[in-house]
Protein backbone atom coordinates (compact mmCIF):
# COMPACT_ATOMS: atom_id res chain seq x y z
CA UNK A 1 0.00 0.00 0.00
CA UNK A 2 1.34 3.46 -0.96
CA UNK A 3 2.57 5.61 1.90
CA UNK A 4 1.23 9.17 2.13
CA UNK A 5 3.92 11.79 1.60
CA UNK A 6 2.56 13.85 4.48
CA UNK A 7 3.71 11.40 7.15
CA UNK A 8 7.32 12.57 7.09
CA UNK A 9 7.22 15.86 5.17
CA UNK A 10 10.62 17.09 6.24
CA UNK A 11 12.68 13.99 5.57
CA UNK A 12 14.82 13.97 2.45
CA UNK A 13 14.47 10.50 0.98
CA UNK A 14 17.09 8.72 -1.08
CA UNK A 15 16.23 8.24 -4.72
CA UNK A 16 15.45 4.53 -5.19
CA UNK A 17 16.63 4.80 -8.77
CA UNK A 18 20.06 6.13 -7.79
CA UNK A 19 22.81 4.04 -9.26
CA UNK A 20 20.78 2.77 -12.18
CA UNK A 21 22.34 5.34 -14.51
CA UNK A 22 25.80 6.03 -13.04
CA UNK A 23 26.88 8.00 -16.10
CA UNK A 24 24.12 10.60 -15.63
CA UNK A 25 23.91 11.67 -11.97
CA UNK A 26 20.48 12.79 -10.82
CA UNK A 27 19.70 16.05 -9.08
CA UNK A 28 19.18 15.82 -5.34
CA UNK A 29 15.49 15.16 -4.67
CA UNK A 30 13.46 16.32 -1.66
CA UNK A 31 9.99 15.62 -0.34
CA UNK A 32 6.92 17.79 -0.74
CA UNK A 33 7.16 19.05 2.85
CA UNK A 34 10.68 20.27 2.22
CA UNK A 35 9.48 22.06 -0.90
CA UNK A 36 6.79 23.86 1.12
CA UNK A 37 9.41 25.01 3.64
CA UNK A 38 11.77 26.17 0.89
CA UNK A 39 9.10 28.33 -0.80
CA UNK A 40 7.18 29.53 2.24
CA UNK A 41 9.06 32.79 2.68
CA UNK A 42 8.26 33.98 -0.85
CA UNK A 43 4.83 32.34 -1.00
CA UNK A 44 3.25 32.30 2.50
CA UNK A 45 0.10 30.63 1.16
CA UNK A 46 1.93 27.62 -0.27
CA UNK A 47 0.71 24.27 1.03
CA UNK A 48 0.99 20.58 0.32
CA UNK A 49 -2.57 20.51 -0.99
CA UNK A 50 -1.87 23.37 -3.43
CA UNK A 51 1.18 21.60 -4.82
CA UNK A 52 -0.84 18.42 -5.23
CA UNK A 53 -3.53 20.39 -7.05
CA UNK A 54 -0.96 21.77 -9.51
CA UNK A 55 0.19 18.21 -10.08
CA UNK A 56 -3.42 17.15 -10.76
CA UNK A 57 -3.58 19.95 -13.32
CA UNK A 58 -0.56 18.43 -15.12
CA UNK A 59 1.67 21.39 -14.32
CA UNK A 60 4.07 19.36 -12.18
CA UNK A 61 5.35 15.81 -12.60
CA UNK A 62 7.48 14.79 -9.60
CA UNK A 63 8.99 11.33 -9.44
CA UNK A 64 7.71 8.84 -6.90
CA UNK A 65 9.38 6.21 -4.77
CA UNK A 66 8.03 2.69 -4.52
CA UNK A 67 6.57 3.72 -1.17
CA UNK A 68 4.53 6.52 -2.78
CA UNK A 69 6.62 9.54 -1.77
CA UNK A 70 6.80 12.43 -4.20
CA UNK A 71 10.37 13.52 -4.92
CA UNK A 72 11.14 16.98 -6.26
CA UNK A 73 14.39 17.96 -7.95
CA UNK A 74 15.68 21.53 -8.08
CA UNK A 75 14.25 21.75 -11.60
CA UNK A 76 10.82 20.78 -10.26
CA UNK A 77 11.09 23.40 -7.52
CA UNK A 78 12.11 26.10 -10.00
CA UNK A 79 9.16 25.18 -12.22
CA UNK A 80 6.83 25.41 -9.22
CA UNK A 81 8.31 28.79 -8.27
CA UNK A 82 7.69 30.00 -11.80
CA UNK A 83 4.05 28.84 -11.71
CA UNK A 84 3.45 30.60 -8.40
CA UNK A 85 5.05 33.82 -9.62
CA UNK A 86 2.94 33.85 -12.76
CA UNK A 87 -0.17 33.40 -10.62
CA UNK A 88 0.84 36.07 -8.11
CA UNK A 89 2.49 38.69 -10.31
CA UNK A 90 0.59 38.38 -13.58
CA UNK A 91 -2.69 36.84 -12.39
CA UNK A 92 -2.58 34.24 -15.15
CA UNK A 93 -5.02 31.30 -15.13
CA UNK A 94 -3.49 27.83 -15.05
CA UNK A 95 -4.39 27.15 -18.68
CA UNK A 96 -2.35 30.16 -19.79
CA UNK A 97 0.50 29.29 -17.43
CA UNK A 98 0.66 25.84 -19.00
CA UNK A 99 1.03 27.48 -22.42
CA UNK A 100 3.67 29.91 -21.12
CA UNK A 101 5.75 27.08 -19.69
CA UNK A 102 5.42 25.03 -22.86
CA UNK A 103 6.82 28.02 -24.72
CA UNK A 104 9.86 28.22 -22.46
CA UNK A 105 8.66 31.21 -20.41
CA UNK A 106 10.40 29.95 -17.27
CA UNK A 107 13.87 30.13 -18.77
CA UNK A 108 13.35 33.42 -20.62
CA UNK A 109 11.64 35.70 -18.15
CA UNK A 110 10.42 34.38 -14.83
CA UNK A 111 13.32 32.32 -13.49
CA UNK A 112 15.00 35.17 -11.64
CA UNK A 113 16.32 35.37 -8.10
CA UNK A 114 13.87 35.02 -5.13
CA UNK A 115 12.48 38.43 -4.28
CA UNK A 116 8.83 38.86 -5.11
CA UNK A 117 7.83 41.52 -7.56
CA UNK A 118 7.00 44.85 -6.01
CA UNK A 119 3.68 46.52 -6.65
CA UNK A 120 5.17 48.81 -9.28
CA UNK A 121 7.19 46.04 -10.97
CA UNK A 122 6.29 45.54 -14.62
CA UNK A 123 5.40 41.93 -13.89
CA UNK A 124 2.64 42.90 -11.49
CA UNK A 125 0.54 43.94 -14.47
CA UNK A 126 0.67 42.89 -18.10
CA UNK A 127 1.56 46.48 -18.84
CA UNK A 128 1.37 46.17 -22.63
CA UNK A 129 -2.30 45.44 -22.18
CA UNK A 130 -3.08 48.18 -19.67
CA UNK A 131 -1.10 51.09 -21.04
CA UNK A 132 -3.03 54.31 -20.66
CA UNK A 133 -1.17 55.79 -23.60
CA UNK A 134 -1.78 53.29 -26.39
CA UNK A 135 -4.75 50.89 -26.60
CA UNK A 136 -2.83 48.78 -29.09
CA UNK A 137 -4.29 46.98 -32.08
CA UNK A 138 -8.01 46.57 -32.69
CA UNK A 139 -9.68 43.18 -33.03
CA UNK A 140 -12.95 42.19 -34.64
CA UNK A 141 -15.45 40.01 -32.79
CA UNK A 142 -14.25 37.04 -34.85
CA UNK A 143 -10.63 37.76 -33.91
CA UNK A 144 -11.47 38.00 -30.20
CA UNK A 145 -13.42 34.74 -30.28
CA UNK A 146 -10.62 32.95 -32.12
CA UNK A 147 -7.82 34.20 -29.87
CA UNK A 148 -9.57 33.80 -26.51
CA UNK A 149 -11.73 30.75 -27.15
CA UNK A 150 -14.72 32.64 -25.74
CA UNK A 151 -18.23 32.23 -27.06
CA UNK A 152 -19.42 35.08 -29.29
CA UNK A 153 -22.57 35.31 -27.20
CA UNK A 154 -20.47 35.96 -24.10
CA UNK A 155 -18.67 38.84 -25.84
CA UNK A 156 -22.00 40.39 -26.86
CA UNK A 157 -23.27 39.95 -23.29
CA UNK A 158 -20.24 41.82 -21.95
CA UNK A 159 -20.99 44.66 -24.35
CA UNK A 160 -24.66 44.72 -23.29
CA UNK A 161 -23.71 45.00 -19.62
CA UNK A 162 -21.06 47.65 -20.28
CA UNK A 163 -18.11 45.54 -19.17
CA UNK A 164 -16.46 46.20 -22.53
CA UNK A 165 -17.49 48.78 -25.12
CA UNK A 166 -15.45 48.39 -28.27
CA UNK A 167 -15.32 50.92 -31.07
CA UNK A 168 -17.69 51.07 -34.02
CA UNK A 169 -16.04 51.28 -37.44
CA UNK A 170 -17.91 50.87 -40.72
CA UNK A 171 -20.83 49.27 -38.92
CA UNK A 172 -18.69 46.67 -37.09
CA UNK A 173 -17.49 46.68 -33.50
CA UNK A 174 -13.77 46.37 -32.76
CA UNK A 175 -12.07 45.75 -29.42
CA UNK A 176 -8.65 46.83 -28.18
CA UNK A 177 -6.05 44.60 -26.52
CA UNK A 178 -7.21 45.30 -22.98
CA UNK A 179 -10.80 44.43 -23.85
CA UNK A 180 -9.62 41.28 -25.56
CA UNK A 181 -7.87 40.23 -22.35
CA UNK A 182 -10.99 41.09 -20.35
CA UNK A 183 -12.89 38.64 -22.56
CA UNK A 184 -10.17 36.04 -21.99
CA UNK A 185 -10.44 36.42 -18.22
CA UNK A 186 -14.23 36.36 -18.23
CA UNK A 187 -14.24 33.22 -20.35
CA UNK A 188 -12.36 31.51 -17.51
CA UNK A 189 -15.01 32.70 -15.04
CA UNK A 190 -17.78 31.58 -17.39
CA UNK A 191 -16.67 27.99 -16.85
CA UNK A 192 -17.95 28.40 -13.29
CA UNK A 193 -21.26 29.92 -14.33
CA UNK A 194 -20.25 33.59 -14.03
CA UNK A 195 -21.99 35.73 -16.64
CA UNK A 196 -22.04 39.35 -17.71
CA UNK A 197 -24.61 40.42 -15.14
CA UNK A 198 -22.38 39.08 -12.36
CA UNK A 199 -19.54 41.32 -13.49
CA UNK A 200 -21.26 44.60 -12.69
CA UNK A 201 -19.50 44.61 -9.32
CA UNK A 202 -16.11 44.55 -11.09
CA UNK A 203 -17.12 47.30 -13.49
CA UNK A 204 -18.46 49.50 -10.68
CA UNK A 205 -15.33 48.94 -8.63
CA UNK A 206 -13.11 49.83 -11.59
CA UNK A 207 -15.13 52.98 -12.27
CA UNK A 208 -14.73 54.13 -8.66
CA UNK A 209 -11.01 53.44 -8.67
CA UNK A 210 -10.55 55.30 -11.94
CA UNK A 211 -12.38 58.29 -10.48
CA UNK A 212 -10.16 58.20 -7.40
CA UNK A 213 -6.95 58.14 -9.43
CA UNK A 214 -8.29 60.88 -11.68
CA UNK A 215 -8.99 63.10 -8.69
CA UNK A 216 -5.43 62.55 -7.43
CA UNK A 217 -3.75 63.42 -10.71
CA UNK A 218 -6.33 65.63 -12.43
CA UNK A 219 -4.32 68.92 -12.36
CA UNK A 220 -1.22 67.30 -13.83
CA UNK A 221 -3.21 65.35 -16.42
CA UNK A 222 -4.80 68.62 -17.63
CA UNK A 223 -1.46 70.40 -17.76
CA UNK A 224 -0.38 71.94 -21.06
CA UNK A 225 3.22 71.17 -20.18
CA UNK A 226 4.06 67.98 -22.15
CA UNK A 227 6.69 66.87 -19.61
CA UNK A 228 4.36 67.29 -16.65
CA UNK A 229 1.59 65.44 -18.46
CA UNK A 230 3.96 62.61 -19.38
CA UNK A 231 5.00 62.27 -15.72
CA UNK A 232 1.34 62.27 -14.68
CA UNK A 233 0.53 59.43 -17.08
CA UNK A 234 3.48 57.42 -15.74
CA UNK A 235 2.24 58.05 -12.21
CA UNK A 236 -1.24 56.93 -13.27
CA UNK A 237 0.11 53.62 -14.56
CA UNK A 238 2.16 53.16 -11.41
CA UNK A 239 -0.87 53.81 -9.21
CA UNK A 240 -2.85 51.32 -11.30
CA UNK A 241 -0.20 48.70 -10.48
CA UNK A 242 -0.31 49.55 -6.79
CA UNK A 243 -4.11 49.43 -6.56
CA UNK A 244 -4.22 46.14 -8.46
CA UNK A 245 -1.68 44.66 -6.07
CA UNK A 246 -3.66 45.95 -3.10
CA UNK A 247 -6.93 44.49 -4.39
CA UNK A 248 -5.21 41.15 -4.89
CA UNK A 249 -3.95 41.14 -1.31
CA UNK A 250 -7.35 42.11 0.08
CA UNK A 251 -9.00 39.36 -1.95
CA UNK A 252 -6.50 36.77 -0.70
CA UNK A 253 -7.18 37.88 2.87
CA UNK A 254 -10.94 37.46 2.46
CA UNK A 255 -10.64 34.16 0.60
CA UNK A 256 -8.45 32.82 3.39
CA UNK A 257 -11.32 33.48 5.81
CA UNK A 258 -13.70 31.59 3.52
CA UNK A 259 -11.35 28.63 3.21
CA UNK A 260 -10.79 28.22 6.96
Amino acid sequence: MATSDTQHPDVELPDPAAGEEPQRPRQKAVTIGTVVKALHQEFPDISISKIRYLEDQKLLSPRRTQGGYRLYTQSDIQRLRTILRLQRDEFLPLRVIRQELAGGRAEREVATGGAPAGPSDGRSLRRALVSTRDPGALYSLEDVVEETGADAGLVRELVDFGVIKGEMRAGARYFDETEREIVRAVSELARYGVGGRNLRVFRSSADREAQLLQSILAPALRSRNPERRREAIEALENLASVTTHLKHLLLIRDLRKIAT
